[in-house]
């Protein structure tokens, strides 16, 4: 027992040496905060990346989604204060729920028992059909339409009206039809989300599908089946793709303006239409060679609508929503809301004025614009053999029939060219917006505008016209074979797909998208499908011109408006639905309800500049061809950039917080384009916008003086990057860019692209 006593004592006597003090027990590990998610608002169509803010973060984290989802996901640290996620695309809801807020965490198998938690909302989008393509198979008998946000296209048989819904890729955003040179008949499905184009050989007794290679983002799809080539327009670049029907073999890109959707071919040539910048580019459809693109300029004829006699201010196009050709008349026709007037004497404020414009490519010029005054034309349809013009109105509910000769022709045989203006019945059931009585009295919209006409298509021989109605989720089939005597008439309706399921949404729809008033203004025709719609003359005071700003994510980013003036999309539903139909009638409470509730629901889109892990790329492309390191970029955007002092994660913009909400700053940046400025109110200050989903937005600050510039008397594209041209032009009140190397800039440049 002594001896032991003596070996403990010796043992404390090596490792306790005189005058040495005894070592303080290591501190605890950290633990794992979860401060913060961005974006707030999300979508279950298909898989977005999110970004996840705290402290302490350390790899080996999950991020817990909490019930109604109850699942985890694995999250990608890059340091303590930054991490990464994606959702998987198979989160669903019930079918009846518009959305659910999600409680995330985070959870460990090691180490401390991570903290806090952030609520992210999810929209059921996965189970909200949205029709909003169509095309007729060669042979006349089938009908396909798409839902992107339900990844179906349905094939409707004409005939029997039996339609049979085909599961495809994520997200079908434009379909095309096409007979190929051995004579087979074929249906191409290209997708916004999932990439890849889906071939379909129409003929074979089982229908399915062969992918080839694509872009993700298409917007638009034109097929010549004769030389085998697939164009393919798409947003993430902003460019359009020829493809080879064969082997998917890519021809050729071509850059072109700005989100680029409608496409015609017209001889060997391609039109491509921008919804930013409302130009008409034209590629040759062999070698992807540009020429001068067409855009309505100072002086162009507009005959009909409250534009007409501001034909001198006209400072360029509105978003080219559809285009036609025709090769008899050698000329494109292009629906739009008509040419932008810019800043004038008269002090007219919204130069909206929806109709149809005649483009003669040869020699780059818009012929005449006419216009309808009133709703949004959308989808058109020819049949040039009879000189007919067929134009959807989804802000009415109408079809108009239009004489195409007339059109051409001159600008007085234009001005008689509308034979007739045929109302698309929604079907019975149908919820209104408001009151039947309230309708189709006192110059307002008629009960048609709850069907919502989107695309057309005629059948082969001209005697048949189909009608894509999105708000009733159905097929009008019209007898046009007496059209040129103002006869055609509706006979049937055939159901695509139940769209009631959700009624307040579907009506909350209905109201964004349509012209109450017949003032030929809409929630979409300034913010088209909730994104821009380019440059206008703003309707507000100071008066000046703005860009109609995205509204897609904004719900989480008050207050809204141009400038900033309303405090909850209640109160702009409230204030804008009104003014925009003049108080024709103001909206009524349940109306105000139904469209903040729509548009609280139009979430950004997936960043593509993330990986696979929701993670920023290491290294990205930029639209100019440069590269940039995103996570490099990071740090110099919450250091040495000083970016976070006005826009801070995780929606990067003061407007997120309600203690810095609302400011006005004035950092040196543009306030006016330099357009007849003694016609405008050139006062300093602006809001600083969100940067979230800033990749898919041109032009850039409220004033588009990031991305236009000047011309004479018209604005024109001066950089498809416009964020460049923020970052390289902006001065030291703006952040500290101009102290950033080349290097530096491209990698902060990079992170803004991934935000």
């Amino acid at each position: 027992m002594g001896l032991a006593v003596v070996a403990v004592l010796g043992v404390l006597a090596v490792v306790m040496m005189p005058g040495e003090a005894p070592k303080p027990p290591a501190p605890p590990e950290p633990r794992p905060v979860l401060q913060a998610v961005g974006p707030k608002l999300t979508s279950n169509q298909t898989s977005q990346p999110l970004s996840l803010y705290g402290e302490n973060l350390v790899p080996g984290l999950r991020l817990v989604l909490g019930a109604p989802l109850s699942r985890e996901v694995p999250l990608k640290v890059v340091d303590a204060r930054h991490a990464y996620a994606r959702l998987p695309a198979d989160l669903t809801l019930p079918q009846g729920t518009f959305q659910t807020d999600v409680q995330l965490s985070l959870a460990a198998s090691t180490g401390p028992t991570p903290t806090g938690t952030a609520r992210l909302t999810l929209v059921n989008d996965a189970a909200f059909p949205d029709l909003m393509a169509m095309a007729l198979s060669p042979d006349g008998r089938t009908l396909f339409v798409a839902s992107p946000p339900t990844d179906t296209v349905f094939a409707l048989d004409v005939e029997s009206g039996r339609v049979d819904p085909m599961a495809v890729g994520d997200g079908p955003s434009a379909l095309a039809t096409w007979t190929d040179a051995g004579g087979r008949p074929w249906l191409g499905v290209a997708h916004q989300w999932g990439g890849g184009l889906w071939l379909y050989a129409l003929d074979a007794p089982e229908k399915k599908a062969r992918v080839i290679p694509a872009p993700v983002g298409a917007w638009g799809l034109e097929v010549d089946g004769a030389k085998g080539m697939a164009f393919i327009a798409e947003h993430v670049n902003d460019a359009v793709h020829a493809l080879a029907l064969e082997d998917g073999r890519e021809k050729w890109v071509r850059a072109v303006d700005p989100n680029p959707r409608a496409l015609a071919l017209t001889g060997q040539f391609l039109a491509v239409g921008s919804l930013q910048t409302g130009e008409v580019g034209l590629l040759d459809t062999t070698s992807g060679r540009d020429f001068a693109p067409t855009v309505p300029m100072p002086g162009v004829p507009i005959i009909g609508g409250p534009t007409e006699a501001f034909s001198a201010q006209v400072m360029g196009g509105k978003a080219a929503r559809a285009l036609v050709a025709s090769s008899r008349l050698n000329r494109v026709f292009m629906s739009s809301l008509g040419p932008n007037v810019g800043p004038n004497a008269q002090r007219m404020e919204v130069s909206a004025n929806s109709g149809v414009a005649v483009l003669d490519l040869d020699h780059e010029q818009v012929v005449r614009h006419r216009g309808f005054g009133a709703g949004v034309t959308e989808g058109l349809a020819l049949d040039d053999r009879a000189g007919l013009l067929y134009a959807a109105d989804v802000g009415l509910g109408q079809v108009r029939v239009l004489d195409a000769n007339a059109l051409a022709k001159s600008d007085a045989a234009a001005r008689g060219a509308v034979l007739q203006t045929l109302p698309i019945p929604a079907p019975e059931g149908t919820p209104f917006i408001r009151p039947a009585e309230d309708l189709g009295t006192k110059g307002r919209a008629g009960l048609e505008l709850h069907s919502g006409p989107r695309s057309l298509a005629l059948a082969p021989g001209g005697g048949t016209l189909y009608v894509l109605n999105r708000f009733t989720g159905t097929v009008a089939v019209v007898d046009v074979r007496d059209a040129r005597t103002g006869r055609a008439s509706v006979v049937r309706q055939w159901p695509v797909v139940d769209v009631r399921s959700r009624e307040q949404r579907r009506l909350g729809q209905v109201l964004y998208f349509t012209d109450v008033g017949r003032t030929g203004m809409s929630c979409d025709a300034c913010h088209i499908e909730g994104h821009t719609g380019g440059v206008f003359f703003e309707k507000t005071r100071p008066m000046r011109i703005y860009r109609s700003t995205t509204a897609l994510g904004s719900r989480d980013t008050p207050p809204y408006f141009t400038p900033a003036s309303t405090r909850s999309l209640a109160e702009t539903a409230e204030t804008v639905g009104g003014r925009n139909r003049y108080h024709n009638p103001d909206p009524l409470p349940s109306e105000v309800e139904a469209l903040a509730l729509y548009t609280s629901l139009l979430s950004t889109p997936p960043n593509p500049y993330r990986d696979a892990d929701g993670a920023p790329l290491e290294t990205v492309t930029m639209p100019d061809g440069t590269k940039g390191r995103p996570l490099k970029g990071l740090a110099l955007f919450e250091g040495k950039a000083r970016c976070t002092a006005c826009h801070p994660a995780p929606l990067f913009t003061l407007d997120q917080d309600p203690a810095t909400r609302g400011q006005y700053l004035d950092v040196g940046t543009p306030i006016a384009l330099e357009l007849r400025p003694e016609q405008q109110q050139l006062v300093k200050g602006a809001a600083p916008p969100s940067l979230v989903g800033t990749w898919d937005v041109w032009p850039l600050l409220t004033s588009a003086t990031m991305g236009y510039a000047v011309q004479g008397d018209r604005l024109v594209a001066a950089a498809r990057f416009p964020l460049r041209m923020l970052v390289e032009r902006s001065g030291p009140e703006h952040g500290a860019t101009q102290d950033l190397t080349p290097q530096e800039r491209d990698d902060l440049l990079a992170y803004l692209l991934t935000l």
